[in-house]
């Protein structure tokens, strides 16, 4: 398995956890009350800061493991790398607009700002299915 695909599982599997545990937080605080309501800041920042530092330090891991030259990249890899950060960008954009959507309508920040993060995990996620698709078929097709 090459090293830009061992990076790309790491990511699906950081981002989902990060964001699994995310969502526990925030139901378990909100408990009956409503959602909106509960204090979000803090867990939003922890969770994204603690994927940040998961995935560096899993990189770092595999780097070592793999000995020299392991984390090295072609042109495959580039190119692979390239067009599928073009597709994860989507959920980006979406997120965006979603987010001047809503500040358009002038929702709680607590919509706002959870809109951004999905938009973030969303486009994390694809980005890797599409790399992770990329290495598994060889590469993609050209036109």
């Amino acid at each position: 398995m090459a090293f830009e695909e061992k990076r790309a599982w790491v990511m699906i599997v950081v981002t989902v956890g990060a964001y699994a545990i995310y969502a526990a937080t925030l139901l378990r605080r909100a408990g009956e009350g409503p959602l909106a309501e509960v204090a979000y800041v803090g867990a939003l920042l922890w969770t994204i800061g603690g994927a940040i530092i998961v995935t560096i330090v899993a990189h770092i891991a595999m780097a070592i493991a793999g000995g020299h030259g392991a984390d090295r990249t072609d042109e495959r890899d580039r190119e692979i790398n390239q067009v599928s950060e073009r597709i994860g960008q989507s959920f980006v954009v979406m997120g965006g607009l979603a987010a001047m959507v809503m500040a358009m309508a002038e929702l709680r920040y607590f919509w706002i700002a959870n809109a951004v993060y999905l938009a973030f995990v969303l486009s994390s996620v694809l980005s890797s299915i599409a790399k992770i698709a990329a290495y598994r078929k060889g590469g993609f097709q050209t036109w």
